[in-house]
């Protein structure tokens, strides 16, 4: 038992320290931060989704942003594209590749921004996302797991996490890098 403990504590440690040591994905948080920022500025929603866990992460997300995180402070226009009724609707009508497209062809504007989840990088309701996100005049932020995936290839920002075989250590660093960016806007807006 302990030695899995051991190990599982020494893989997370190793894929934060890699995200700490690279330069790119500094940047890129840093970026994507300023891109919400400019959003919710000039009266933009951020609009955010995924898929399981990631769309835990997703809905984590909004609800600290319109909700409180650690300011008590105005709250700020963010959704996680989590409506059950509008996701049975589509997936059953048109299917599962485009529950959040569709939602941000009804909700989204020029201006908002989309922060896409996918560990993968390569799940197709995320693309179809991302896709309608760009028709619309949105910017694309995606948090991924893997290099040069399709998703982001499509984002204006991308951070990639790559941190083993496994998706819970990608999720668990895409959660830290959830908190900072929303940190940022915190200190930047309040």
């Amino acid at each position: 038992m302990k030695e899995i403990i051991i190990r599982s504590l020494s893989e997370a440690k190793q894929g934060l320290d890699n995200l700490l040591s690279n330069e790119k994905n500094i940047e890129s948080i840093s970026n994507a931060s300023k891109i919400m920022l400019a959003s919710l500025i000039n009266g933009g929603t951020i609009f955010s989704c995924g898929n399981g866990g990631s769309m835990c992460d997703a809905m984590h997300f909004a609800e600290e942003l319109s909700g409180r995180y650690r300011l008590d402070r105005k709250a700020l226009a963010a959704t996680a594209i989590s409506d059950v009724g509008h996701m049975s609707c589509v997936s059953n009508d048109y299917g599962y590749q485009y529950v959040f497209s569709r939602y941000l062809e009804a909700h989204g504007k020029v201006g908002d921004v989309l922060l896409g989840i996918s560990t993968s990088g390569s799940s197709k309701n995320i693309i179809e996302a991302a896709n309608t996100a760009k028709k619309q005049g949105m910017a694309v932020i995606t948090l991924t797991g893997k290099e040069m995936s399709l998703l982001s290839a499509l984002s204006d920002i991308d951070i990639c996490t790559p941190a083993g075989k496994y998706a819970d250590r990608v999720q668990e660093l895409h959660i830290k890098i959830i908190h900072i960016l929303i940190e940022l806007i915190e200190h930047e807006l309040f």
